[in-house]
C-alpha cells in the first residue's frame, strides 16, 4: 500500500509539471539540462518522524543557500521578495527541526547524505537566473511536499508539532509551486 501511494504521488507530481518537461527546445529551454544542473533526481521518501526531520533540514538548507544567490542577483522585485520569504521561513523551520532533533532524538546518529537537487548558479543573473531558479525550485518544492505528505498520510508523526510543520510545508510549498509555474508561463 505504501509503495502504491508513493508511486501515485510521483505520477501526480510528474503530470502536474509535465508541460515544463515536454516543452524542451533546442538549447537551454524549459526542462533542458544546463551546465552544473543535476536534474530533478530522485524524490526522497520518509519512513519515520526522525527521518523526516533529518532529510528536511538539508533540503531546506539547499533552498536557503540558492535563495540567497537569487536575492542578490535577480532584477525582479517579485523574485527578490520570494527569495527573502524562502530564506526567512525555511531558516525558522530549520531551527525548529534542529530543536526537535536535539530534544527528542539526542542520541541518534545521523548518517544521512543529502544529494543536491538544484543547479550551480555561478555566473547567472537576471532573467537567466530567475528562469533556472524557478525550474529547479519547482522540483525542489515537490520533494518537500512529497516528504511532508508521506509523513501525514502514513501517520508517522510522533509529535503534533511535527505533524503541523509537515502540513504547513506541504500546503505553503504547493501554493508556491503554482505561483512559480504561473511566473514561468507569464515571463517565458
Amino acid at each position: 500500500m505504501k509503495r502504491i501511494l508513493i508511486i501515485t504521488l510521483i505520477i501526480l507530481a510528474a503530470v502536474g509539471i509535465g508541460a515544463n518537461i515536454v516543452s524542451a527546445q533546442a538549447g537551454f529551454g524549459p526542462g533542458m539540462m544546463w551546465p552544473g544542473k543535476m536534474g530533478p533526481g530522485m524524490m526522497e521518501s520518509v519512513n519515520s518522524e526522525y527521518e523526516f526531520l533529518v532529510k528536511m533540514i538539508p533540503h531546506h538548507e539547499e533552498a536557503v543557500t540558492k535563495a540567497k544567490i537569487l536575492r542578490d542577483n535577480t532584477n525582479r522585485e517579485e523574485m527578490r521578495e520570494f527569495a527573502k520569504d524562502i530564506i526567512e521561513i525555511q531558516t525558522q523551520e530549520i531551527e525548529e527541526m534542529e530543536k526537535y532533533l536535539a530534544e527528542w532524538y539526542p542520541n541518534r546518529t545521523n548518517n544521512y547524505h543529502y544529494q543536491p537537487m538544484m543547479g550551480d548558479y555561478q555566473g547567472l543573473s537576471g532573467e537567466e537566473l530567475d528562469y533556472y531558479f524557478l525550474e529547479d525550485m519547482i522540483f525542489h518544492h515537490m520533494g518537500a511536499v512529497m516528504m511532508s505528505q508521506q509523513l501525514i498520510m502514513q501517520d508517522l508523526a510522533e509529535h503534533q508539532s511535527v505533524y503541523l510543520l509537515a502540513r504547513s510545508i506541504r500546503d505553503s510549498q504547493r501554493q508556491e509551486i503554482f505561483m512559480m509555474r504561473d511566473w514561468l508561463d507569464k515571463w517565458y
